[in-house]
């Protein structure tokens, strides 16, 4: 595969992605205003916030992981006793990568809010 497709294919999933977890929040911010008797747009754009927040704060903790990984199971050490290794580079490049698609997908989150709610004019 070259380069281009491997972009392509990258991008359709990170679309797909997207398209999950907006219909996601939607279904799941509609039933929630329904319950709560919280007008159409003001429902939607609470639980893009919320979502998004979440999905920012998430990625800012796995992009902050430090380099020392626990070795072993935690039930096997004794209090005091820690037993750590450092990652390997493949498992400090996943960590980054994690933490990059979580910040794009609570950022495109909280646009969708911000898009939607009716307390702020964006044009």
């Amino acid at each position: 595969m070259t380069r281009r497709e491997i972009l392509r294919a990258g991008l359709r999933r990170l679309a797909l992605l997207l398209a999950a977890i907006v219909a996601g929040t939607a279904v799941a911010s509609l039933a929630a205003g329904a319950i709560t008797g919280a007008p159409l747009a003001r429902a939607l754009s609470v639980g893009f916030y919320a979502i998004g927040s979440f999905a920012l704060v998430g990625g800012f903790f796995i992009g902050n992981r430090g380099p020392a990984r626990g070795r072993g199971s935690a039930a096997t050490s004794l209090p005091g006793q820690r037993k750590l290794r450092w990652a390997r580079p493949e498992e400090q490049a996943e960590a980054i990568t994690t933490s990059a698609l979580f910040v794009t997908v609570g950022l495109v989150l909280v646009v969708i809010g911000l898009a939607i709610d009716s307390r702020f004019q964006i044009v």
